[in-house]
């Protein structure tokens, strides 16, 4: 009964924060939207079928990367793949980073390792918001931001330079942030690395990069992917670092999500959206876990 319990647990998490609220926003892009409270009718309520319109919508703005959509469509495509692409572009950032803290800290005598950890989670202790207002007081574009307060102070420009408000600010708050999500898993990962397997390679002769390439990298890919998932998942639907460090001029699917259900009211398309998305982070980890058992089960 004991083991039943502990299994059960999880399950029950995952069925109560996961499968009942995805079921809801399933229901919510199934609606029929209306000036109500909620701003949704569900076909349930009145007998109908369900109804696929916010589908077909995202089906037809598909269509018009074969040049047969309409412009509002194709800035919802756009702001899918900035959002696809600042994800990625963080969690490569975070990976190159990362990996070497996380070694570092692996590495570290035992009395030392509680104390890095700590400083690693040590941004969890703050507001996320008033982190991320906290970057924008450092990369204020004009003369009393701090870092071109500083280089103005140095010399090393003669005018202030355009930090804020830009792709390269957005992606630098979403790198801070996102980081210990990434050298977390890594560390754990890490930790159990056996450090003879290096010592014998380079008995063998083998460099440093070859260690490297052929012995940890290979053994350390699971917290690789670990991490990445971590830092790529959340990255993807992040709204509220583009909206601030990028002034809102950089469209996200995040951002459009959040208009949808807010300003224009449209809550079964955003939720359509919502679930469209859902199933493209998910597939691709059901393919990876797949392969995962696939390989295992080979050896």
């Amino acid at each position: 009964m004991a083991r039943a319990a502990l299994i059960a647990l999880p399950w029950a998490w995952g069925l109560a924060f996961f499968v009942l609220p995805f079921a809801l926003i399933i229901g919510v892009s199934l609606s029929t939207p209306e000036l109500a409270i909620p701003p949704y009718v569900s076909p349930l309520a009145r007998g109908l079928a369900p109804d696929p319109a916010s589908y077909l919508r995202i089906l037809g703005e598909l269509a018009a990367l074969g040049g047969h959509g309409d412009a509002a469509g194709l800035q919802y495509l756009g702001a899918f793949g900035n959002s696809l692409l600042l994800a990625a572009l963080t969690t490569l950032a975070c990976l190159l980073l990362g990996y070497p803290f996380a070694w570092r800290i692996a590495r570290s005598p035992q009395s030392s390792r509680q104390t890095l950890l700590m400083l690693v989670m040590l941004p969890f202790w703050t507001s996320f918001l008033l982190r991320v207002y906290a970057w924008m007081s450092l990369l204020d574009s004009s003369e009393v931001g701090l870092i071109n307060h500083l280089l103005l102070s140095l010399g090393w420009v003669d005018q202030p330079l355009p930090l804020l408000y830009s792709r390269g600010a957005v992606l630098i708050g979403m790198i801070y942030s996102y980081l210990p999500f990434m050298v977390l898993p890594l560390y754990a990962h890490l930790v159990k690395f056996d450090a003879r397997l290096i010592e014998a390679a380079r008995n063998l002769g083998a460099t440093p990069w070859r260690c490297f390439v052929s012995v940890t990298l290979p053994l350390s890919l699971r917290g690789i992917l670990a991490g990445a998932l971590l830092v790529f998942i959340p990255a993807v639907g992040e709204f509220v670092i583009p909206d601030l460090l990028g002034g809102g001029g950089l469209p996200v699917i995040g951002r459009r999500i959040w208009d949808d259900f807010g300003p224009n009211q449209d809550w079964p398309e955003a939720a359509a959206m919502t679930v469209v998305m859902v199933l493209l982070l998910i597939l691709p980890m059901i393919v990876l876990q797949r392969h995962g058992h696939a390989r295992g089960g080979g050896r």
